[in-house]
């Protein structure tokens, strides 16, 4: 099993849920979240006065797959979260080592 965490622009993630589900993902989590990469931040005017964003918003996805949806599933997240323009996010791919739904037990894909 593989554990997915992307880093997307906000405005992105009704089309991303769209393809993931089109594919065959069956749930994600997802937390709004701040941060900076590349961008580093920008600046903005509010009432006339120039400020530092130093942290942009973005939202964090995790996803569990098998290991059989998983280059599906960044190939999907990379093609629909991407705008050509800097701050469009990462993708990190992680080894799942367990995974157990509560409600009844199943342990491992069943449990995805």
């Amino acid at each position: 099993m593989k554990y997915i965490i992307a880093a997307i622009k906000p405005f992105k993630l009704e089309e991303v849920r769209e393809a993931l589900t089109s594919i065959g993902v069956r749930g994600m989590m997802v937390t709004e979240i701040k941060g900076f990469g590349a961008q580093s931040g920008h600046t903005e005017i509010y009432r006339g006065a120039e400020y530092a964003v130093n942290f942009v918003p973005k939202l964090k996805l995790e996803i569990a797959v098998s290991d059989s949806m998983a280059d599906q599933v960044v190939d999907t997240l990379q093609k629909t979260a991407r705008t050509d323009k800097i701050g469009d996010g990462k993708i990190f791919v992680l080894d799942l080592a367990a995974a157990v739904r509560v409600r009844t037990g199943e342990t491992g894909d069943e449990a995805l």
